[in-house]
């Protein structure tokens, strides 16, 4: 199992609960119907007088991450809403082997 990890911020609360709610309407919704998804994570903080928002994905391979993020797969996935309300984010995604889950 792969683990996708990418990060966003927002300048304050209320584009932060935005992008929250863009992420859980929207992306975990599409990412649900895709092969190979095995689950998400949106981890939130406030730092620096912003909103730093984490997004954690699972994935079986790197063939069912190539289905979300075209061959790639290090390219972050940005959607328009997103970019409407983040000040700015990784344009980037970092990729880690799943050693131990329990």
């Amino acid at each position: 199992m792969i683990a996708r990890m990418w990060r966003g911020r927002a300048s304050d609360a209320a584009n932060a609960d935005a992008y929250v709610r863009h992420f859980t309407g929207t992306v975990s919704t599409e990412l649900k119907e895709l092969a190979g998804h095995r689950g998400a994570w949106l981890l939130r903080r406030e730092v620096d007088g912003g909103t730093e928002l984490v997004a954690l994905t699972l994935w079986e391979s790197r063939r069912s991450i190539e289905a979300f993020t075209g061959p790639d797969i290090s390219k972050s996935v940005v959607e328009p809403e997103a970019r409407a309300v983040l000040l700015d984010f990784d344009d980037f995604a970092t990729h880690y082997e799943v050693a131990f889950r329990s």
